[in-house]
């Protein structure tokens, strides 16, 4: 009897994070006793099932020494890319001596502290059932508007279907690189892991969470972010 696919987690966390407007990147800013980061850790950490997790990021002195607080668990380093796509190939890449190409990655962004462990749990077992993979994700409620380059509304979008993705997104390890690969090749902008899937032809499923997986992006996001943790009884 064959034995079941491993999931593996990467975190990309080689961005700086400018429109936060700090001289920090946003992943070490603290929230509570830890930083962003290590909330984001945690969160994958919780995962019992997890084989092992790559963090990628530019060499900083300050991960290195979260990095060191998490020799325990294994953690495995990998290099920052100019880009976040190349930021996962990389950290995928650190994966190649170890993981099975049928085996699960979670990519998951270091600025969302906020995951929930059920939420990962529900993203696995689903897209663990599925042909391609799947998308932590949220139902559009607002009112969605197109509009021009100076800001004029050309349209209302109807947000029937239309969704926010979020991360993690899990997709078979082999799959994963090769269209990532593919999708640098092609010049094709890669905003996060399923629009490399969807341009290779692929469709992964959304798996709905919760509003509360924020992406830090701006400094109002940090308050938010310790609310949502309290709320959580993470801090």
């Amino acid at each position: 009897m064959s034995e079941s696919p491993a999931c593996w987690a990467v975190v990309p966390a080689a961005g700086r994070g400018r429109r936060m407007g700090t001289a920090l990147p946003k992943q070490l800013l603290q929230l509570g006793e830890v930083t962003v980061l290590e909330h984001s850790l945690n969160a994958l950490y919780s995962l019992t099932t997890l084989a092992g997790l790559v963090l990628v990021s530019q060499e900083n002195r300050d991960i290195e020494a979260i990095a060191g607080r998490y020799l325990q668990h294994g953690l495995i380093r990998a290099p920052g890319g100019a880009e976040r796509c190349h930021s996962v190939l990389n950290g995928l890449q650190a994966l190649s001596t170890m993981a099975a190409d049928s085996d699960w990655v979670l990519v998951h962004d270091a600025a969302r502290p906020c995951v929930r462990t059920a939420d990962l749990q529900k993203l696995i077992e689903l897209a663990s059932g599925h042909p391609v993979g799947g998308v932590l994700g949220v139902p559009a409620h607002d009112t969605m508007k197109r509009t021009d380059a100076d800001g004029a509304i050309q349209t209302t979008v109807v947000r029937q279907h239309l969704w926010h993705a979020q991360t993690p997104q899990m997709f078979r390890f082999g799959r994963l690189r090769e269209v990532l690969e593919a999708a640098l090749q092609d010049g094709y902008e890669v905003t996060d892991e399923a629009s490399a899937m969807e341009h290779a032809g692929e469709q992964p499923l959304m798996v709905e969470g919760h509003a509360d997986n924020l992406k830090i992006t701006r400094p109002e996001d940090l308050p938010l972010a310790e609310l949502y943790l309290r709320q959580q009884g993470r801090l």
